[in-house]
């Protein structure tokens, strides 16, 4: 018995145009076509490890604890992209287990870590 990998996670957002801008544009998720017709607005998005399902609650703030974490081949490249499109983010400082890390905002408040892993044997 085994989890074969994360099937998706839902994130609660104030104003889906805002968060699909996001999500689409910034990070490069893409809009699955397969969501239902749910009560309440959101979106599903697509990514080659999973989804992210957007949930509308304008009510519910995002903890400052909760996150998504993407694992990212090249670090530098993402903040390079960030700095173009003048999207604030801070650098964590660096752990051994973790490797190198940099958080963004997502227009909700929503923390997103975009992690670079540090090779087996590797130093940063």
């Amino acid at each position: 018995m085994k989890i074969e990998r994360l099937a998706h996670v839902g994130i609660t957002v104030r104003e889906l145009p805002a968060a699909l801008e996001f999500y689409v544009a910034v990070l490069g998720f893409t809009i699955a076509a397969d969501r239902p017709d749910f009560a309440f607005d959101g979106a599903w998005l697509d990514s080659p490890q999973g989804q992210v399902h957007l949930i509308v609650t304008p009510a519910t703030p995002p903890g400052p604890a909760n996150h998504l974490a993407l694992q990212v081949d090249d670090l530098d490249e993402w903040t390079a992209h960030l700095d173009t499109l003048e999207i604030t983010y801070r650098h964590l400082t660096y752990f051994p287990a973790a490797g190198r890390q940099i958080f963004v905002q997502d227009p909700s408040g929503n923390t997103i870590e975009l992690n670079q892993p540090t090779p087996t044997g590797a130093t940063p």
